[in-house]
């Protein structure tokens, strides 16, 4: 079995606290390492590495940072198949999938690399007589980023790929279900050239997070979970004055017009409500059919595909999706199952009972699809972050349209159909933050920015594309004027341009 470590100052770092998790391979079921806990003082540790490194960093002209992460890049190519098969074996989720999870990652990396260009301030000549403005963004010194455990290499990566690019120092306190890729990862960029210290992971629960917090030396942090933690961290991280974005749950729904292509609407909510056993905040979890005939033929169409989803082991290319991320979580969803058949839905398809021949132990779940969810059961209602499927009948456009708008969650929605006015209409009246026309997951490409709305965000920044950097700078406004010999004596009033 292996215990893992922290990586600190550019090396590896043992547990200290004498606490630990157990870490496990979610397709056996057995134990395969122990996380160490990180202590205040570990935590406190990494923040002052990070501190001492990130002012040399800073200093480090734009594209000679950019070269690093381009560096890095080559490296993320080199070991693609050894990240992903670490990855794939810590999550659960298949081989194929786990290199998707990198490549999303790598692309908010690709777009970093244009810190020379997207660090680059304004400048008017002549604002006013012999006087010239221009803007500067500067890094904000020390950051950190507390990630899920369902991307575990894609979400550190838009965290600090941006905020490394942009002169920052970073803390990163991955999921202690899956932290291996995370400490390759820091192996990788000090191996491209990134300073000792400027890239730090700690391994921990609350009390990390809380550390991490309240430590007056980190000046904005990133996190990515639930929403519950979500509202934790933002309100404890303004509370210290820090900068702070927030992403929580998500309850995403894709509308289905009665027009839509039935063959391309059923294949795309097969693949986005069971892919990675449905353990992505971009997941579908809510088919809406509009009017009895659209819904009767969608349930038509997917009970036999629901029924015939192949579940394995992650490393079995031809599996459709893998087990859930630990024996907890497993249980879990099967208690929103149950749930379910209590508060009245129809379970069309019971994935309860599925057992993976060879693999007992380990945590699968087949796929579940419920048909007559109605808006008031807490199976519509909540997160459930599994390959469970809810159909909610709408009987017309609007009904559809409201469902979407009143649910508490925003992150993601998606509607199928061929009429480009009701598409149009539905992007622009919908009131959440990434929108797919026939694209089931619509999460932005790197050079965009990635967030929901209501309670699915906290703060006023996303994730990757330009508000990443804006985020990870603050900006200076120099106003500038050079002695020209001309004397204007002592001015009482507010200066103006004119």
């Amino acid at each position: 079995m292996k215990e893992l470590t922290h990586f600190i100052g550019g090396r590896h770092v043992a547990g200290a606290s004498g606490r630990f998790t157990e870490g496990w391979q979610p397709m056996t079921g057995e134990q395969i390492s122990r996380v160490p806990l990180a202590s205040k003082a570990e935590v406190r540790a990494a923040v002052e590495n990070a501190k001492a490194a990130q002012p040399a960093w800073a200093a480090t002209n734009p594209q000679r940072r950019a070269r690093v992460l381009m560096k890095f890049l080559q490296l993320l190519e080199r070991d693609n198949d050894k990240l992903a098969e670490v990855l794939a074996r810590e999550h659960g989720k298949t081989i194929a999938d786990a290199k998707g999870d990198i490549q999303r990652g790598v692309e908010v990396v690709e777009f970093a690399c244009g810190i020379p260009h997207l660090m680059k301030g304004e400048f008017t000549d002549g604002a006013g007589p012999n006087i010239d403005v221009y803007s500067l963004r500067q890094p904000l010194g020390v950051v950190a980023g507390i990630t899920p455990f369902n991307f575990p290499a894609m979400i550190p990566m838009w965290k600090f790929a941006p905020a490394i690019a942009c002169g920052n120092a970073f803390v990163l306190k991955p999921s202690e279900r899956d932290p291996s890729v995370p400490l390759m990862l820091a192996e990788l960029f000090l191996e491209a050239g990134l300073p000792p210290g400027i890239l730090n992971v700690v391994n921990g629960d609350k009390e990390a997070v809380d550390a991490l917090l309240d430590d007056p030396d980190i000046q904005a942090i990133g996190f990515v979970g639930s929403t519950a933690i979500a509202e934790y961290v933002y309100a404890r991280g303004c509370a210290t004055g820090k900068r702070v974005q927030c992403f929580g749950g998500a309850k995403n729904h894709l509308v289905v017009m009665p027009d839509a292509d039935m063959d391309q609407t059923v294949d795309a909510l097969i693949g986005a409500g069971y892919g990675s056993a449905g353990e992505r905040c971009m997941a579908v979890s809510v088919a809406v059919p509009v009017g009895e005939k659209t819904a009767d033929e969608l349930m038509r169409r997917l009970i036999p595909r629901v029924e015939s989803l192949k579940i394995g082991p992650s490393t079995d290319s031809s599996a459709d999706y893998g087990p859930l991320v630990t024996a907890q979580a497993l249980e879990r969803v099967r208690g929103y199952v149950d749930l379910g058949v209590k508060e009245g839905a129809t379970l069309a398809v019971d994935g309860r009972g599925f057992k993976m021949q060879g693999y007992e132990k380990g945590f699968y779940l087949g796929g579940c699809l419920f048909d007559h969810v109605t808006p008031d059961m807490r199976l519509y209602k909540e997160e459930i972050f599994g390959p469970v499927l809810s159909v909610v009948r709408a009987k017309t456009y609007e009904d559809a349209l409201s469902l979407c708008n009143d649910h508490e969650y925003g992150n993601g929605v998606a509607i199928f159909t061929r009429d480009g006015d009701a598409a149009r209409d539905f992007a622009a009246r919908v009131q959440v933050g990434m929108i797919g026309v026939n694209v089931p997951i619509p999460v932005p490409i790197a050079y965009y920015t990635f967030g929901g709305w209501k309670r699915s965000a906290f703060g006023d920044l996303n994730q990757h594309g330009p508000d990443s950097i804006r985020f990870y700078t603050r900006t200076k406004t120099v106003t500038a004027r050079w002695p020209s010999g001309v004397k204007d004596g002592a001015s009482f009033v507010i200066p103006t341009m004119g």
